[in-house]
């Protein structure tokens, strides 16, 4: 997320929201997960919070590259485990074309492996799936920050 993003959401929530009280710019999120289901139900979650705006969905993790370089997300929710280049080396790639990118690994385990390959990769963090529900939307505010 971009300096200006994050200052405008920290003066929002402060409640230094300025002359048009105007809601700050969305945090823009591509979901990349294998799984439809799993996918689109992580997209209604996360579409009733204000606060995000979902901009692309990949079903693998090529597919994540080439949206995460075309459509720029403050944020990437990417599966560790997808076909045609699982999550770890699409991640690394994305970071080689934009180092600035905030990606967060999403998984069923957690397993000290996994998030240790994870770090090393470049994300910013690591989520379980079976916390999505309570702790996501926060991991990606704070990633955004």
């Amino acid at each position: 997320m971009s300096p200006s993003k994050r200052g405008a959401w920290k003066r929002f929530w402060n409640g230094q929201r300025g002359q048009a009280e105007r809601m700050p710019p969305k945090i823009r999120v591509l979901i990349a997960d294998d799984h439809r289901l799993f996918a689109e139900a992580l997209e209604a979650i996360l579409a009733a919070d204000k606060r995000i705006e979902i901009v692309g969905r990949a079903a693998n993790g090529e597919e994540a590259v080439g949206l995460a370089v075309a459509l720029k997300p403050d944020v990437i929710l990417m599966d560790i485990a997808m076909p045609k280049l699982d999550g770890l080396e699409a991640v690394r790639l994305i970071r080689d074309k934009q180092p600035a990118a905030v990606i967060l690994m999403l998984t069923g385990s957690n397993s000290r492996t996994d998030v240790d390959r994870a770090r090393v990769s470049g994300a910013a963090g690591y989520v379980t799936k079976d916390l999505i529900a309570s702790e996501l939307i926060e991991a990606i505010v704070g990633a955004a920050d």
